[in-house]
Order: structure tokens, then C-alpha cells, then sequence
């Protein structure tokens, strides 16, 4: 039997070793999700992104509900009766949560398939992203029944196949929807030149032709994400029958039986539903921009289309111009090109947050104050140290990030001037993920929902009052979901602090990794700027110049995060030198 610090230690391993394997598995899926939103965007145009991620974010919430807050309640109930050792009420979760989600997961299908056509042609105005919506509709279904295994491994503390089954989902998003949404592009293109007609339809025009082109496309391309979530729970399923969940059969035979499927399904709901309306966060701010956003700009297009227009001189193609109609999804397009590279950091600590419920949980139901305050600290601190130099480095090097990713033509400018405020956003909005599951983990899974009502409605304002003014316009958006993420991570920290009656000091925490990260950013740019000038033109010597700053920026940070000192050094070192842990149950 190890002694207590024995024990916190392993315990400690445990949730950084977690955390390293999800965000490593993160980093993949964002990385392979890059290889396929980029050359996307060459082949349907900042138009068809638009349509998209128009799509993409209608179904965002409720595909956040199934891979992020069904698997965090499974995970949860999984943790707190594994530290109790009730094992056959570990599996009972499993059993009643696999119809229960089944259930869910058809209803969210068919609401999304149902309510499309009013959303796309009555709220936001853009009848051509009907399509996407509709091809996107049965991941639902998928993902709902993939969060159930996720979870339940989760509550474990095993966090490979979540991680194994997102990489799956996006190498299959990546082959089957960049090839589909690129021949559909040909094929239509083909079509139209041939016969007149696009899939058979005749349209009004050439450029209704190219509307009804970059629907299909984004359509297509949305396939390839519905198939990558049926593809990943084919995988969950097969590896669950195949290899099973490690439990020793003994301990089922020493533990008490289990509570009653009813009462499992009703705790097991009580649980997901404010867990699930708190996991949705990032979804529904993008949700408010896809709707509200296009709206807005379409009303200041109207009543100050030259004040509006004359921001982006020479950065929005004629046949836009031509159809003022299409410039509002035109520049929503663009504006979704910088959150995809801007979600790369509040993804990658939304892993940490998976990682950190279990081992908060466990140490909540066992009553360890002090194990509690290490937990919390720890998550805490490593997001920190993960996401600050990652959003400070992006909004520093926001113009050859863009330049790089998605080439320098006209509307690479957009895209940078957005990706400046979202990379500065990305602190506090990697932040929430974490916290959140902290509080969920500490009994109060109820205040993540409160907060998060606060802070929409904070957006939604914010939003409406900035994105007015035709001089803002789109990056009005980027100013509010700062706005909306600083006071979500404020209020959750200090929420945080009240319920579980740790003493966390913001100052301790955050403010080594701040101004290191600062540095990284300032270190980074001037990197840039000097190395550039003797690097050759174009593309290579742009994308080499970046490669460069950002391990200049990279050193920097971690020179300085050593000579500072203190826990992060430490929790640094057990990420990199991994030891044996034994098990403790």
C-alpha cells in the first residue's frame, strides 16, 4: 500500500499522462482537420467555406451535447463509482446509457433534419446551405452512440480510445470529404459547361450555376464528417467486443450490486443535462456568428453599404460585388477560415478538462481537501501553460499564419485582422473548458450552465451593438467573443474557488505563463521580420521564415518558464521523463 504523497503523486501522473495522451490525440485531429479546411477552401472558395460553417455550426451545439457532454456525465458516474468501488454500477452506466443515447441521438437527428429549411432560408437568408445542414444531420446519431464508449473509458482513466477514435473520425473526414467535395466541384463545373443544368437543376444564371456548385461541393465535404463519426464508432464498438475494458472479474463478484436501470437512467439524466448544456459553449458562440453575423451585415450592407465596402477595398472578388446578397456569407466565410485556426487552442485544453473530471471527481467523493486543491491547481496551471503561448504566438504572427495557410490573395487581410483578436480571445476561452469540468467534478455541474447563460447573452449584445458599425463589422465578432470568454473564465475561476474552498490565487497561477507567453509572442514577430528579408519570395521562404519564429518563440517561453521556476517546471518534467505508476484500486 503506498503512502498518501505516494499515492497523490501517481495520482498526479495519472491526470497529466491522461491529459498528454488526449491532447496529443488532439493535436493530430487538428493537424489532419488542417489538411482538410485548407485545401477545402482552393477548391469551394471562401463562399462555399461560408456554407460550410454555416452548417458546421447549426449542428455544432447539439454534436457537442453527443461528444462532449453524453461522454464528460458517463465519465463522471463512471469515476465516482469506480473511487467507491461499486464496479457493477460501472457497467450499469454503460448498459443504460448506450438506449438512453440512442434515443437522444435519433431526436437531434431528426430536429436538425426537421427545422433546416426554416433556419437556412428564413433566419439566416442563405437557402444554399441547406444542403450541408442536411448531410451532416446523421452524425448525430453517430456521435451520440460514440460518446457513450468514450465516456465509460474515460471514467477509467483510459483515455487512448477517445483519443484513437477522433484520429479515426478525422483521417476519414480528411480522404472522404476533401476527394468528395473536390469532384463534386468538377463534376458540377463539367456539367454546367456540357448540358446547362447542375445535378440535373437548371439554374436561373452562370453565377446561380457557381452558387449551386459550392453548395454541392460543401455538401459533399460535409459527408466526409458524417462518415468520419460513423467510422469512429464502428472502431469504439469493435475495440469494446475485442479487447473489453481491463476490469478484473473479481472485482465485479467483491462489489454490491448494482442500482436499478431506473434509477441509473434517471441520476445519469439528472447529470447530463446540465453537463451537456455546459459543454456547449465554444458551439454556441459560433452558432450566434453564423446567424446573427451574416444578418447584421446584411442590414449595414443595406442602410451603409459605402462605409462597409470601403473597409475592404480591394479584397472582395467582383461577382460578389455583383450580388451584394452573397458578400455577408462572402466575409462570414473568411471570418470562419481564422476561427479554424483560432480553435486549435481551446480544443487542445478542452482535452485537459476530459482528462482532469475523473481525477478531480475521485478525489471530491473520497473528501481529500488537499488532494482537491492539487487537482485543481494543476489543471489549471498546465492549461495555462499550454494555451497562452499558443493564442498570444497566433495573434502575433496572425499575417504569414494566414499568408501560409490559405495564400495572399485578396482576402488574406481579412482573415488576418480577425485572427489578431481571436488569437488574444483564445486565453480566456481555452480557459473555460477545464474549469468547467472542475466544477462539474466538485457536485456543482448546474453553474457552468448559469455562467454560460450570462455570457451568451454578454455575446449576443455585444455582437449586435459592435458588429452595427460598418467600420467593425466582422471583427465586432472577434471583439465579442473576447468579451463573452473573459467573463466566463472570471466567473467560473472565481465560482471555482467558492465551492470547492480552495484558496487559488490568479496571480499564482496565471501570471508566470502570461508573461512568458508574452514574451514568446514579442520574441516570435521580431523572429519573423528580421529572418524574412533573407529567406527567397513566395511561398517556401514565407512558410520557412514562420517555421523558424515559432521555434524561436517556442524556446523563448520554455527558457523562460524554467528560469522563473515553481510547479509548472514540475508538472513540465513528469510530461516529458514518464515513470511507473502503479495501480491504486
Amino acid at each position: 500500500m503506498m503512502d498518501l504523497k505516494q499515492r497523490r503523486k501517481g495520482l498526479r501522473q495519472n491526470f497529466l499522462h491522461g491529459a498528454l495522451i488526449l491532447t496529443a490525440g488532439m493535436a493530430v485531429v487538428k493537424v489532419i482537420g488542417a489538411l482538410f479546411k485548407i485545401p477545402l477552401k482552393y477548391a469551394i472558395g471562401e463562399y462555399g467555406m461560408g456554407l460550410f460553417n454555416v452548417a458546421y455550426n447549426f449542428y455544432g451545439p447539439v454534436f457537442s451535447l453527443a461528444t462532449a457532454g453524453f461522454p464528460v456525465a458517463v465519465s463522471r458516474m463512471v469515476s465516482e463509482n469506480r473511487s467507491l468501488g461499486r464496479w457493477n454500477d460501472v457497467r450499469q452506466v454503460k448498459r443504460v446509457s448506450l438506449p438512453l443515447f440512442l434515443t437522444l441521438g435519433g431526436a437531434g437527428m431528426l430536429l436538425l433534419t426537421a427545422f433546416a429549411p426554416f433556419y437556412c432560408t428564413h433566419i439566416i437568408g442563405t437557402p444554399y446551405a441547406l444542403a450541408p445542414v442536411l448531410a451532416l444531420a446523421p452524425a448525430i446519431l453517430f456521435a451520440c452512440l460514440g460518446s457513450v464508449y468514450r465516456g465509460y473509458y474515460e471514467g477509467l482513466q483510459n483515455m487512448i480510445p477517445t483519443a484513437a477514435s477522433e484520429v479515426v473520425e478525422a483521417v476519414v473526414k480528411l480522404l472522404l470529404g476533401l476527394s468528395a467535395g473536390r469532384w463534386v466541384v468538377s463534376r458540377c463545373t463539367e456539367e454546367y459547361v456540357r448540358a446547362g443544368t447542375v445535378f440535373s437543376i437548371l439554374p436561373r444564371s452562370a453565377d446561380d450555376a457557381m452558387f449551386l456548385t459550392l453548395s454541392f461541393g460543401a455538401a459533399a465535404a460535409v459527408l466526409g464528417v458524417t462518415f468520419g463519426s460513423l467510422m469512429a464508432l464502428c472502431y469504439l464498438a469493435v475495440r469494446h467486443r475485442r479487447v473489453g475494458d481491463g476490469i478484473d472479474p473479481c472485482l465485479y463478484r467483491l462489489s454490491p450490486a448494482p442500482a436499478g436501470r431506473k434509477r441509473t437512467a434517471k441520476r445519469l439524466l439528472s447529470i447530463t443535462l446540465p453537463i451537456a448544456l455546459g459543454s456547449i459553449a465554444t458551439n454556441v458562440t459560433g452558432l450566434i456568428d453564423a446567424t446573427f453575423l451574416q444578418s447584421r451585415l446584411a442590414g449595414i450592407l443595406q442602410q451603409f453599404p459605402d462605409r462597409l465596402l470601403s473597409c475592404f477595398s480591394g479584397m472582395i472578388p467582383q461577382v460578389y460585388l455583383e450580388h451584394p446578397e452573397t458578400v455577408p456569407t462572402y466575409l462570414y466565410g473568411c471570418y470562419t477560415l481564422a476561427m479554424t485556426v483560432y480553435l486549435l487552442v481551446p480544443a487542445l485544453t478542452q482535452a485537459i478538462g476530459i482528462s482532469a473530471l475523473p481525477t478531480v471527481t475521485e478525489a471530491w467523493a473520497r473528501g481529500e481537501k488537499k488532494e482537491i486543491g492539487s487537482r485543481i491547481c494543476s489543471v489549471s496551471r498546465i492549461t495555462a501553460l499550454f494555451c497562452f503561448p499558443a493564442g498570444l504566438g497566433i495573434a502575433a504572427l496572425a499575417e504569414p499564419i494566414v499568408r501560409v495557410l490559405y495564400g495572399d490573395d485578396s482576402s488574406a487581410p481579412i482573415i488576418a485582422g480577425v485572427l489578431v483578436l481571436l488569437g488574444v480571445a483564445s486565453l480566456a476561452a481555452a480557459m473555460c473548458a477545464p474549469l468547467s469540468s472542475m466544477l462539474q467534478a466538485v457536485g456543482r455541474a448546474d453553474l457552468p450552465v448559469k455562467l454560460l447563460l450570462c455570457a451568451m447573452t454578454v455575446k449576443l449584445l455585444t455582437n449586435w451593438l459592435l458588429c452595427g458599425i460598418p467600420e467593425l463589422n466582422i471583427y465586432g465578432a472577434a471583439i465579442g467573443t473576447f468579451v463573452c470568454y473573459l467573463f466566463l473564465a472570471v466567473s467560473q475561476f472565481l465560482c471555482l474557488r467558492k465551492v470547492s474552498g480552495v484558496p487559488l490565487s490568479a496571480k499564482k497561477l496565471f501570471l508566470q505563463p502570461f508573461l512568458c507567453a508574452l514574451l514568446c509572442g514579442v520574441s516570435a514577430r521580431t523572429a519573423f521580420f528580421f529572418l524574412r528579408p533573407f529567406l527567397p519570395a513566395g511561398s517556401f521562404g514565407e512558410a520557412a521564415a514562420l517555421g523558424i519564429s515559432v521555434l524561436c518563440g517556442a524556446g523563448i517561453y520554455f527558457l523562460g518558464v524554467l528560469i522563473w521556476g515553481g510547479e509548472g517546471v514540475a508538472e513540465i518534467k513528469i510530461l516529458i521523463k514518464p515513470q511507473k505508476i502503479r495501480k491504486n484500486t
